[in-house]
């Protein structure tokens, strides 16, 4: 594949092919490479006692000291997109991959662009309130702000655990996990690590976790909180061509009552249990 093709490939996955998976690592990967050539740039123009990821953070990081806020509101979304090394990025985007792969072949391309967003906001608003409840974070809190997708990932893998809990992964020296508990065991880590020297991303992280999990819970109780991200179909006036006037063939599309009957077997049962049909429910489900 040459170098024109292989951009070409490229672009098309991250933005035109309509898979969010593609978008957001290819987002994450663009920024992260960008900031880290600036500052290459940066560091040899001989400003050496400041990085220039630093100097950039302090206008893209989501601040927990709340008089700040109010001058950077913009940020619970930016830093959702902003990686301190090559190990944040690539732990985070390896995880989003695997498990996004998973959401996607039971829910929609909308539904993951709500989780993936609204983890990143739920997870700072949990870091922001955490550091403004708790003593221990009194005196640094003026300084303190976060980066990173680590929320808005938590997010998809807990909605997807959730989802399909009996859901096994083949792990590295481990053998098959199922999701249920190598995410509670992910938990149960951040709940360690609010001790150790990076709280503030084990508290972002839980909000994550508990936005994706009350997501699907309200999406089996029969609302989904993503319905505003969904385009309206606008009417359009549409030429009959056939010359008897009989019917046109039903649409392939399919209904959400079924949609949400073959997800409720999912989540009882798991997807190995459905039929062939129903995995076809799904599969056109997660096209419209």
């Amino acid at each position: 594949m040459t170098k024109k093709n292989l951009l070409a490939d490229l672009k098309y996955k991250v933005f035109q092919s309509g898979n969010p998976v593609f978008f957001y690592i290819g987002i994450n990967t663009i920024i992260y490479v960008a900031v880290a050539l600036f500052g290459v740039t940066y560091f040899l123009a001989g400003n050496t006692s400041m990085r220039f990821f630093d100097y950039v953070s302090q206008y893209v990081a989501f601040p927990a000291a709340l008089p700040k806020l109010p001058f950077r509101f913009y940020t619970i979304l930016t830093y959702q997109f902003f990686h301190t090394d090559i190990f944040h990025i690539l732990f985070n985007m390896l995880w989003l991959f695997w498990m996004g792969k998973i959401f996607l072949d039971f829910l929609k391309p909308r539904q993951f662009h709500f989780v993936y967003l609204a983890g990143g906001v739920m997870g700072a608003v949990i870091y922001a309130l955490a550091y403004n409840i708790f003593p221990a974070f009194a005196g640094s809190i003026y300084n303190a702000t976060i980066v990173g997708s680590s929320a808005s990932v938590m997010a998809i893998a807990v909605a997807t655990a959730t989802l399909v809990p009996d859901y096994s992964m083949r792990l590295l020296l481990v053998g098959e996990v199922k999701l249920k508990y190598l995410l509670m065991a992910y938990i149960v880590i951040d709940l360690i690590s609010i001790a150790s020297q990076n709280p503030g991303g084990s508290f972002a992280h839980l909000g994550g976790a508990l936005l994706g999990f009350v997501y699907i819970k309200v999406l089996q109780g029969g609302s989904d909180l993503s319905g505003w991200f969904e385009r309206k179909p606008t009417l359009r006036v549409v030429k009959n061509d056939n010359p008897k006037g009989g019917a046109r063939n039903k649409s392939n599309k399919v209904n959400q009552k079924e949609v949400d009957a073959v997800l409720d077997k999912v989540s009882k049962s798991g997807y190995d249990k459905l039929s062939k049909e129903e995995k076809e429910i799904l599969f056109k489900a997660s096209k419209d």
